[in-house]
């Protein structure tokens, strides 16, 4: 998998291409979520529209980083999930936890409430 950050408007805009496995990169992710919260970032967005596959480990990584931001005020939003990735946020239930939107735009929108 692939991954990138970059920061747009004091939002953290992440950037996942591939399969979303948690155990490859999943604490280097985790460390550069850390670092930027440290930095004062409270909010982030999370285009997940590459994304095919998300195990277990991928899904731990996604609650960490909820967590970190929510942890700090800050708030999390899932951009434009495959209909696979929406299957699997809807069984489990991840779908009430996070907010999702279709695009990028529209997430930067809601974090900026």
């Amino acid at each position: 998998m692939k991954y990138s950050f970059r920061i747009e408007d004091n939002i953290m805009v992440v950037l996942f291409d591939g399969d979303l496995i948690g155990e490859e990169n999943g604490p280097e992710i985790i460390e550069s979520v850390t670092d930027t919260i440290d930095q004062g970032t409270t909010k982030c967005a999370i285009d997940i529209s590459n994304v095919r596959y998300i195990n277990s480990s991928g899904i731990g990584v996604l609650i960490t980083i909820l967590t970190k931001f929510r942890n700090k005020s800050g708030e999390v939003v899932l951009v434009n999930p495959s209909d696979q990735v929406k299957k699997l946020l809807v069984i489990t239930k991840l779908n009430n936890i996070f907010t999702i939107e279709d695009d990028l735009d529209k997430a930067k929108q809601v974090l900026n409430k």
